[in-house]
């Protein structure tokens, strides 16, 4: 895998912490075990653009008071949405 940054080929897929702002604007929350890449190299740690839309897009279709301050990454996809999909997302 090549790093996005340094385009070093020692970039890994690795589970780590990332904090998000509710659309809303509510409160800001701590996703763990998101999916993410790593590079040893640059020492940089980030959420693919595909990764970022999908976690963007449930927050949008879930009810977020649900949510308590820190949860997984799977909890947070876990979670019953109220549409099928995000119909103000208009580049899917």
């Amino acid at each position: 895998m090549s790093c996005k940054w340094c385009e070093s080929e020692n970039a890994i897929h690795s589970l780590e912490s990332a904090f998000w702002e509710l659309p809303d604007g509510t409160k800001a929350v701590e996703i763990t075990q998101v999916p993410s890449i790593k590079c040893p190299d640059c020492d940089i740690v980030y959420i693919e653009e595909h990764m970022i839309s999908e976690i963007e897009d449930q927050f949008m279709l879930i009810d977020t008071k649900k949510l308590e301050q820190q949860f997984s990454y799977k909890t947070l996809m876990d979670q019953p949405r109220f549409l099928k999909k995000n119909y103000f997302n208009f580049e899917s």
